[in-house]
C-alpha cells in the first residue's frame, strides 16, 4: 500500500489572465513534515486553499488518503480529516480559550452552530478541548478571553483548535505569520514537537524554520514547482538559487 496520504497532480487556477497554479504536482507521504516555499505571488496560498476546498481548480486532481477529492467541500474535507489554519488568526476572540476548542471539537462532530453558548458545559466537549490546550501548551489560559492572549497566544489557540478536528493531515498557511523572534521560536518548537504526531504540509516564510523541520521541501515559482527535495537537496539546488534564495547560480 502506497504512504501518499495526499497527492495534486497538475493542478491549474486562474484568475483572468493570471495562472496562480501551473500544472502543479506534489505529493505528501504518511508522517511527514512537507514544506512549499516560494517569493511572493508564486501560489502558495491558492494552493493551499485548493487543498482545503476553500478555492476549486480549473483543471487537475487531488486525492487524498486514496481519494479523489478534487470537487469535494471544504467541510467535506475536514470530516475526512484534512485541516487548514489561516495566515490571518481567524479565532473567536470574544469567547474563552477553552471555548474556543471546545467549539471546534463540537463542530467536527457534526452538531449545529446555534449550541455554541453550551460547548464549555459539555463534558464530551471540554475533555477533548482541555487535552489538546495540554498538548499545545495553552491549559494554563483556558478561561481566557482569546482577544486577551498575545499574537502568538492567539496563533497556538489556531492550531489547537486545528488539532481539535483530529486530522490525519495539518495544512498550516504561515503559522509565524506577524510573530516577533521569541513567539517564531516557541512556534517553531511546537511544530517540532508535532513532528511525526502528525502529517503536516507547511506554508512558512521563516527559512530557518523551514530548514530546521522539514523532511521534504517543494519550491513554487509562478505557480509551478521547480523543485522538490530534502533541505540539502533545496539547498544546494541552482534553480533554486536563482528562483528563490537568492543567489547566483552555477
Amino acid at each position: 500500500m502506497s504512504d501518499v496520504l495526499l497527492s495534486v497532480e497538475n493542478l491549474v487556477k486562474r484568475f483572468g489572465g493570471i495562472v496562480a497554479t501551473d500544472n502543479l504536482s506534489l505529493s505528501v507521504t504518511q508522517g511527514e513534515l512537507h514544506s512549499v516555499i516560494g517569493p511572493n505571488g508564486a501560489g502558495k496560498t491558492t494552493l493551499i486553499s485548493q487543498l482545503s476546498g476553500m478555492l476549486m481548480p480549473d483543471r487537475g486532481v487531488v486525492r487524498f488518503d486514496g481519494v479523489d477529492i478534487t470537487r469535494t467541500s471544504a467541510p467535506e474535507r475536514s470530516q475526512m480529516g484534512l485541516a487548514r489554519s489561516f495566515q490571518i488568526t481567524s479565532i473567536l476572540k470574544d469567547f474563552t480559550v477553552l471555548e474556543n476548542v471546545s467549539i471546534a471539537v463540537q463542530a467536527h462532530s457534526g452538531h449545529s452552530f446555534k449550541f455554541w453558548g453550551a460547548a464549555h458545559k459539555e463534558k464530551a466537549l471540554i475533555e477533548p478541548a482541555q487535552q489538546v490546550l495540554e498538548k499545545i501548551g495553552l491549559l494554563d489560559r483556558a478561561n481566557v478571553i482569546a482577544a486577551n492572549l498575545a499574537h502568538g497566544e492567539q496563533r497556538q489557540l489556531e492550531l489547537a483548535m486545528v488539532m481539535a478536528t483530529k486530522p490525519k493531515l495539518l495544512l498550516l498557511d504561515e503559522p509565524t505569520a506577524g510573530m516577533g523572534p521569541e513567539e517564531s521560536t516557541a512556534m517553531a518548537t511546537m511544530l517540532r514537537e508535532l513532528k511525526g504526531q502528525y502529517t503536516i504540509l507547511l506554508i512558512e516564510h521563516d527559512m530557518d524554520t523551514v530548514f530546521a523541520l522539514s523532511d521534504r521541501i517543494s519550491v513554487l515559482v509562478y505557480g509551478k514547482t521547480i523543485a522538490t527535495g530534502t533541505p540539502d537537496e533545496i539547498r544546494n539546488n541552482d534553480d533554486v538559487k536563482r528562483a528563490y534564495l537568492g543567489e547566483e547560480g552555477a
